[in-house]
């Protein structure tokens, strides 16, 4: 019996990827580490940051032309997430569009994530 494949753990449109290259480069660093930690209203937030070498549980992706490391403990919460990079008139700003996201607060800064099945 053949396995279904395995979605992506985490991508990046090309506009994120763009902006974290142009990041990266400003900072020196060698990954982009997302993660979910517990806070806000709805329960989780997302997590970004620039490092410089994985931690040792890390999962390490690459997408884009970006080297991404996913904090151990978040990957059934971010399994088929995309990270794009949105520029408005008032703002610009990383989202994260993830499947296992079932709610979010009004402020938008926090979030209900389900862990993938």
């Amino acid at each position: 019996m053949a396995r279904r494949p395995r979605p992506k753990l985490v991508t990046l449109s090309d506009a994120a990827a763009e902006r974290v290259r142009e990041i990266m480069e400003e900072k020196g660093a060698g990954y982009l580490r997302v993660g979910v930690k517990n806070g806000g209203c709805a329960g989780m937030e997302y997590v970004m940051d620039y490092v410089d070498a994985p931690e040792e549980l890390d999962e390490i992706v690459e997408d884009n032309g970006v080297k991404i490391v996913v904090d151990a403990k978040a990957v059934l919460f971010l399994l088929g997430s995309i990270v794009d990079f949105e520029t408005t008139m008032l703002h610009e700003k990383f989202v994260f569009r993830n499947p296992n996201q079932t709610d979010a607060c009004g402020c938008g800064e926090s979030v209900t994530i389900a862990p993938a099945t």
